[in-house]
């Protein structure tokens, strides 16, 4: 997976990031549980950067102007624009930059992050200054604290990651290498997902009912510990279980929905070995563990056919030796 992408021209400065996906430990992992999450490299965000006199001008599908007039809902693309150019020493204007991106929005695919990294990339190429992963990570997360409330991290360091990651707060980030091939299907449910009114909701119901709550979010956290296991020494049955019993506890703290666990249930029926929501929830994508790359074909097909709005196969193998 390639993950570091910047190039330059006289006229334009490009920056991009691949997406991310979540396998295991959402929700919990904002309160200080583990999760594992995987680049997903099938899609990913574009920024060009070039020359223009006059403000800095923003052109992208979902908004067209000048930065100082952008929409409340993309402010936190502004402020990451406005700290990274502060970072770089570099006036806030003479500026056009343009946004490309394959990745869906409120699907729970890092789509915010992926943007804000490409942005950052971009930027410091314009600039001619290398871009240590630190700054990108504390740069990218100026857009995510707008966009998430309180994110996690673990969006902004799987997008700039090759392999899967375990991340836990206050934590060193540790990167996970598979001993076997895994291959996954992602189901778009053709429905947005509100990251930030999921994890505020949770949130909600740990203060209401801590102990009951508590509980669900460290059984979480145990499971995220097996399927590293279960990554780590090949066990794609233990993985595929591990996402099932996931799925059971993100249903019992509200977070799924009927639309969710309908293509879940879908995808178990026609042979995946586990599968559960990925990301905030109450719409968004599913991820399903499929027997083998033949049977990754088919299920995904099969999704297609169900109603599935958009479906990805993808892969994590063994690194070679």
């Amino acid at each position: 997976m390639s993950i570091e992408k910047a190039t330059t021209s006289a006229q334009t400065a490009v920056g991009s990031a691949h997406s991310k996906l979540i396998l295991i430990g959402e929700h919990a992992v904002v309160h200080g549980e583990p999760a594992i999450s995987l680049p997903f490299p099938l899609v990913e965000a574009k920024a060009m950067t070039a020359y223009a006199p006059g403000s800095i001008q923003i052109d992208s599908t979902f908004y067209q102007g000048p930065l100082a007039t952008i929409p409340d809902s993309l402010y936190g693309l502004k402020a990451c624009i406005e700290d990274t150019l502060e970072h770089l020493e570099l006036p806030q204007r003479d500026l056009v930059i343009r946004l490309e991106s394959t990745i869906p929005p409120g699907k729970g695919l890092g789509s915010s992050a992926s943007v804000a990294v490409a942005i950052v990339r971009s930027l410091f190429t314009y600039a001619g200054e290398d871009c240590r992963m630190q700054e990108i990570l504390r740069l990218a997360d100026v857009s995510e604290k707008h966009a998430h409330g309180a994110p996690s991290g673990i969006d902004t360091m799987t997008i700039t990651s090759g392999l899967p990651i375990w991340y836990q707060k206050d934590e060193t980030m540790e990167l996970i290498e598979p001993q076997g091939d895994f291959h996954f299907i992602v189901a778009d449910s053709g429905r947005m997902a509100d990251t930030r009114q999921a994890v505020e909701s949770v949130t909600e119901r740990l203060k209401s009912a801590p102990r009951r709550i508590q509980t669900k979010l460290e059984h979480l956290g145990d499971m995220t510990r097996r399927a590293r296991t279960a990554l780590e020494s090949a066990s794609k049955h233990m993985l595929g279980q591990l996402l099932d019993e996931a799925q059971g506890e993100l249903e019992a703290l509200g977070v799924s929905d009927s639309g969710l666990n309908r293509l879940i249930d879908y995808a178990r029926q026609e042979g995946a070995l586990g599968a559960k929501l990925t990301g905030g929830g109450n719409g968004g994508c599913v991820i399903a563990l499929a027997q083998n790359e033949m049977h990754s074909r088919q299920l995904s097909e099969k999704l297609r056919q169900f109603g599935a709005q958009a479906v990805w196969a993808f892969s994590l193998k063994k690194q070679p030796d």
